[in-house]
């Protein structure tokens, strides 16, 4: 099936392992034709490359923080992410250059907030597709933009420590997380649980 422009209507309805949006065509009551796809084979090394970038970030911010969790616990942690999470995403960001983001409807850190009306609609549409067992990366071509999803999940149970109920999270760090984010969010996920997703914006060349 070739990659068409999608309306809102029927993209939470797509079910493929990988889903082309070409958001001018969702936003916009111009005509598809004004807008060509990219082609299939710049799409799927998009992916590919999203899918890599996210995966060496997720891997470096699991290994500082694990770091953090052998030197003092989920405490520690906490305030490590306080401290460096943004500053290791930037790097991250000048070395593929590109710009990477963790987003999410439950934010601990309102910097990591849902932005847009896209952010909400690929949320949406990844929260139905996680209900039903299925993970799927996401790219948005919109304008001189490519933006690629990809889900973030609770994915092992240290991850609880500092996301999970009032009875997984230790006292210290409950008062050290009230502390340093009075508006957080993100507590009381289960084990698996859907907890945001990696948003990589690349930038291209307009014809």
């Amino acid at each position: 099936m070739p990659y068409q422009q999608l309306k809102p209507k029927t993209l939470m309805k797509i079910m493929h392992v990988s889903l082309f949006l070409v958001l001018l065509g969702i936003f916009s009551c111009t005509s598809t034709k004004q807008h060509q796809p990219i082609a299939k084979k710049t799409y799927h090394k998009l992916i590919a490359k999203g899918a890599a970038i996210s995966n060496q970030t997720q891997a470096v911010l699991l290994n500082h923080v694990g770091q953090a969790m052998q030197q003092g616990g989920s405490q520690y942690a906490v305030s490590f992410c306080n401290l460096k999470a943004f500053s290791l995403t930037d790097s991250l960001s000048q070395i593929n250059n590109c710009t990477i983001e963790r987003i999410t409807d439950r934010p601990r850190n309102a910097a990591n907030s849902l932005k847009n009306q896209t952010d909400s609609l690929i949320w949406q549409w990844t929260a139905e597709n996680h209900k039903v067992g299925q993970q799927k990366d996401t790219l948005v071509y919109l304008a001189n933009q490519l933006l690629y999803y990809k889900p973030i999940k609770i994915g092992i149970p240290t991850c609880l420590q500092c996301h999970g109920s009032v009875n997984e999270i230790a006292p210290q760090t409950a008062q050290k997380l009230q502390t340093l984010y009075p508006n957080d969010q993100a507590t009381n996920y289960q084990l698996n649980e859907l907890r945001g997703l990696w948003k990589i914006q690349f930038n291209i060349q307009k014809d």
